[in-house]
């Protein structure tokens, strides 16, 4: 895509003038990071950081029979959540349209379903800080309320992509500048898509495009948890199949016993392929998620990855690769 059709947030300026390096992401001009990778990884794991996710999908769906419709189309049970809960169900900037398509095309009476992207703006205020800082009250993991933060009021949403506390505060675009102001002059780092790459990995996150797609299945990618089996929706028979039958293949999280860095793409011997991979700033190895047949998918069992045309050994790991050492 060139350059000049790239899309921006509300916030790109701001970006810049930190002298964030910009890059195209998805469709969007995006920071990969400001002052480097693993300072803005380290700042989240031990302080607090924030990222621009404004990039992320947005979409409404309204009306007396939207909560019946939602049942019908998504993988989670809504009927599990009670007043102020959130759950998964994410559009994010690389399948947004796909996404909206997909469910306006099953629009019915009594649904209304609108993609409304461009009339918000997104923050993620992530690490063991961030709640405090902010002076937010805490609240449980998955749920959400109405707030404000430096005058601005925002949707406080406690969840996030890093494995770390924190929180996602969605606010109208016109506001989005005063926000970043305001959580940037309390101290949080600005922080680009390098480390929140890094920083979902270490912590076994799937990114679309990379570990799940149309052609993978939430079974083999370990996200069974968030699909109601016991309930009827789009697809749920194949679902039921694969939990039943056992899936073929499994997405696998890895660190390499050899000096190496996996990338996407890379062979795994036997039949695997690397989906993701990066360099640990926390554990200072290389490691990575990958599918591979379910015979080499326990955790223990070694790994042979095709680096560069270098065949590089690795061990299969329980997820998450990084856990948090309490004091």
């Amino acid at each position: 895509m060139d350059v000049a059709t790239l899309r921006r947030t509300p916030l790109f300026e701001r970006h810049v003038a930190l002298g964030a390096r910009m890059v195209p992401f998805a469709g969007w001009e995006m920071p990969v990071q400001y002052e480097g990778v693993i300072p803005e990884h380290v700042a989240v794991r031990r302080d607090w950081g924030v990222f621009d996710v404004s990039h992320m999908g947005q979409l409404h769906v309204e009306g007396p029979r939207a909560a019946a419709f939602l049942q019908g189309v998504l993988s989670n049970d809504l009927d599990r959540l009670e007043d102020g809960g959130a759950q998964y169900t994410v559009v994010n900037a690389g399948n947004t349209q796909a996404a909206y398509g997909w469910v306006k095309a099953r629009e019915q009476r009594g649904v209304e379903v609108t993609d409304v992207s461009e009339e918000y703006a997104l923050l993620a205020v992530q690490g063991p800080n961030a709640v405090g800082r902010l002076g937010l009250a805490d609240a449980p993991p998955f749920t959400h309320a109405m707030g404000e933060v430096a005058g601005v009021e925002v949707m406080v949403c406690r969840t996030g992509y890093t494995g770390e506390r924190g929180v996602e505060l969605m606010c109208m675009a016109e506001d989005a500048g005063s926000l970043w102001d305001a959580v940037v002059g309390l101290g949080a780092t600005p922080c680009g898509l390098g480390a929140r790459d890094t920083l979902r990995l270490e912590v076994c996150y799937p990114l679309h495009g990379n570990d799940i797609s149309e052609e993978t299945d939430a079974i083999s990618a370990g996200l069974g948890w968030v699909c109601a089996l016991e309930k009827d929706f789009t697809g749920v028979d194949t679902l039921r199949r694969i939990k039943e039958e056992g899936p073929a293949r499994r997405l696998t999280a890895f660190v390499m016993v050899e000096k190496a860095v996996p990338r996407q793409g890379m062979l795994i011997e036997g039949g695997g392929e690397v989906t993701s991979g990066t360099h640990s700033p926390m554990l200072d190895v290389g490691i990575g998620m990958g599918y591979v047949p379910a015979a080499l998918a326990q955790p223990g069992t070694e790994l042979v990855v095709d680096v560069r045309g270098k065949p590089r050994r690795g061990r299969v790991v329980k997820k998450p690769i990084y856990t948090r050492e309490e004091p």
